[in-house]
């Protein structure tokens, strides 16, 4: 037993494995996932629905989208963004993810609609196309789950899917939010509600911090009568420097920055969202 609770709440190394693939493959996780995602009133797995309302119409004015644009959201998930950004007419909307638990979802919703949107299946960071996309979206974060070889691929890719004039909106966690996390350590069993399992299981939450990489680390490890299985959540946090120094090496850079993906002001907070360009 002490070796099964040493293991469980030692300190990884930063970034030394990535689990992610778990929640969006396991069969009940995935269907959890994706009841946060269509719950209108919270921000969990997407942001509230008036919030998603408020910043499709800020994508679609700030970038001029009209019926002969091109966009393209990485993290599509459910549609949540996708549906919107055509339902105001764009020509072309492409969704990506690897949840094929929301991606059916979205699929399900855009036909019902009769809107023509292109949803592929798979790990974004192995998606290749010839097109070259007005507007490339990344939200909810969802960059700082991304180790830095992964994310060096993915700006490689948004720099070839770019159009010349073509923008990148995403936002991150700052390091304001990093400032204020803690350690700690917690047994409960069904924690979450849940989430983990519809069988009982017990699980040990450890949550660290990598003062010198701004990451955070919330490990799970979930013990069942017949089976154990650990998750890590890492989180990567920027400043605009560090940000703006991983896309110079892509040819890429910072335009503008903002509070959020509504074209709210710059306030020091948790988040900050960025519109990005070539260089």
């Amino acid at each position: 037993m002490f070796k099964k609770i040493d293991s469980a709440t030692t300190k990884p190394a930063v970034w030394s494995e990535y689990t992610a693939d778990v929640l969006w493959t396991d069969e009940h996780i995935a269907k959890q996932m994706l009841a946060f995602h269509l719950n209108p009133d919270l921000s969990l797995a997407s942001r509230t629905a008036a919030f998603i309302d408020d910043s499709v119409t800020w994508l679609a004015s700030e970038f001029d989208l009209n019926e002969t644009s091109k966009v393209i959201d990485f993290g599509c998930g459910p549609g949540l963004y996708t549906h919107r950004l055509k339902a105001k007419g764009i020509g072309t909307v492409v969704g990506l993810d690897f949840s094929k638990n929301s991606l059916n979802h979205a699929i399900e919703q855009s036909e019902q609609a009769n809107l023509a949107i292109e949803y592929h299946y798979g790990n974004y960071l192995e998606y290749s196309d010839s097109r070259k996309f007005d507007l490339i979206t990344l939200v909810m974060c969802d960059l700082c789950a991304l180790n830095p070889q992964q994310r060096s691929q993915l700006y490689t890719k948004f720099k070839s899917l770019l159009a010349q004039s073509g923008s990148i909106a995403l936002d991150v966690y700052t390091a304001t939010r990093f400032a204020a996390q803690g350690e700690s350590l917690s047994l409960e069993k069904n924690a979450m509600h849940g989430f983990w399992s519809e069988r009982d299981y017990w699980c040990i939450q450890s949550s660290f911090k990598y003062e010198n990489e701004k990451v955070t680390l919330d490990k799970y490890v979930i013990s069942q009568e017949d089976k154990e299985w650990t998750v890590l959540n890492w989180l990567q946090h920027f400043t605009l420097e560090d940000l703006n120094k991983e896309l110079d090496a892509h040819g890429l850079e910072i335009k503008r920055a903002y509070s959020d993906l509504k074209g709210s002001p710059l306030v020091d907070g948790d988040e900050m969202a960025v519109v990005i360009g070539h260089k």
